[in-house]
């Protein structure tokens, strides 16, 4: 029985107090979202990781993408990515890999990974059909539903599939014209393989199978945004708008077999744009929860393009979004190390708390007011404990060259707090 199996039968999962707990939330509350739709709970049966509650009512969530590439495979440097990512907060681990052993990669990566992990099965199709001596345009439907089965099998907790992309999808994209045309790695590997083959998306035609497989192993699929917008001129263009209708579609039929479902969403919104993206896709997808890249509010930031993800991220959150993939400053420009792991988590989680403070979450209110209180009362010991980035906070405060152990060194015997106490005692 899949945990949206139990929702509707009215039955309370282990898991589903688990989250209740984590989130400050009845039980009830947990399974009436699951059954509604509107909450997935990511657990796969066979593996024991945390599980996570993303979605209507819950905190914001943030994902961190890691995995190697053709040209940088090194499989001590994604686990300390994973370390990294795990050490700062993220909720979620994407392993992304397209290089090396991906099969020996993914597998020590769920080895180590504590928290819900995703992949995106075709990129495995694509990078190991040249170990076969073919194409990934020679590969066939079988071949890529093998690869979902044996994700399921091995415990991955949700992956990316792109349903959506569709001769119907692609030809109203390809009729109004972009500027960037389809920027989605699986997007476009699977409208390659639909032209050069003449045939429909295997993971459109055959849904059902998949919907069987995710089933078998309670897998939650996040259906992916193959036609996501990759530029700002090319925000909510028809190619966008009509695969969210068919991911709506698809969603209702996921419910239907007992499967999870969460659905991506766009890339690059200008801010203007961003509720309106939040409010088609919550009435499209009947309120499933809304997994959103960024989304990037202008296309020139390079190198500081968490930034430019952040500020989307705090308004699609506040808007309605429920989980945030990271972006980090090497987005567009190249693999990201540790460090730039460790910067698109702990941005990230800044604009999931941000959104969560103006959602009235209890626990991030509570969070800021301690920290008002620790500031207040200059106790730094207690500022670093609650910050978002305890390690550089501790960093920056022990640098500064002051003697006044109470204030920090731009304000020094002028600090505000310092005065104000100073007039209180008068």
């Amino acid at each position: 029985m899949t945990q949206l199996e139990a929702a509707l039968s009215g039955k309370i999962t282990g898991e589903m107090k688990a989250v209740a707990a984590d989130e400050r939330v009845s039980p009830e509350f947990v399974r009436d979202g699951i059954a509604r739709g509107a909450v997935v709970l990511t657990h796969n049966v066979h593996r024991g990781a945390k599980p996570l509650g993303i979605g209507e009512g819950l905190s914001v969530k943030v994902n961190a993408n890691i995995g190697t590439s053709r040209d940088r495979v090194d499989l001590n440097e994604e686990l300390e990515k994973l370390r990294v990512a795990i050490e700062v907060g993220a909720h979620t681990i994407m392993d992304l890999s397209t290089g090396g052993d991906i099969r020996g990669i993914r597998r020590i990566i769920l080895e180590n990974c504590p928290v819900p992990l995703g992949t995106v099965p075709i990129y495995q199709v694509a990078a190991t059909a040249p170990q076969k001596a073919k194409s990934f345009l020679d590969t066939t439907p079988d071949e890529w539903f093998d690869v979902i089965e044996e994700h399921g099998k091995e415990g991955v907790d949700f992956i990316t599939v792109h349903c959506g992309v569709t001769r119907e999808s692609v030809a109203r994209y390809r009729s109004e014209g972009r500027e960037l045309d389809v920027v989605s790695r699986g997007g476009a590997l699977t409208i390659h393989w639909m032209g050069e083959n003449d045939n429909e998306n295997p993971l459109f035609e055959h849904f059902d199978r998949l919907l069987d497989i995710a089933r078998e192993h309670d897998m939650t699929l996040s259906l992916g945004d193959g036609l996501r917008p990759g530029c700002i001129a090319d925000a909510t263009d028809r190619g966008q708008i009509s695969e969210l209708i068919l991911l709506g579609e698809l969603q209702s039929r996921a419910l239907k077999a007992g499967v999870q479902v969460m659905i991506e969403g766009p890339g690059h919104v200008p801010m203007d744009q961003v509720q309106a993206n939040i409010l088609i896709q919550k009435r499209l997808c009947h309120g499933a929860p809304f997994y959103v890249l960024g989304p990037l509010v202008t296309d020139i930031a390079p190198g500081y393009d968490e930034v430019t993800a952040a500020i989307g991220g705090a308004l699609a959150a506040w808007a309605g979004a429920d989980y945030l993939c990271y972006v980090t400053p090497s987005e567009h420009l190249r693999l990201p190390d540790v460090e730039d792991v460790r910067r698109g988590v702990i941005t990230s989680l800044i604009a999931a708390h941000a959104a969560d403070v103006a959602r009235r979450k209890p626990q991030a209110l509570e969070r800021d007011l301690a920290m008002a209180r620790a500031r207040k009362d200059l106790n730094w010991d207690e500022q670093i404990r609650l910050s978002i980035d305890p390690k550089r906070t501790k960093s920056l405060r022990e640098s500064r060259p002051s003697s006044d152990q109470e204030a920090c060194s731009m304000c020094g015997e002028l600090c505000a707090i310092k005065v104000t106490k100073k007039k209180a005692k008068v």
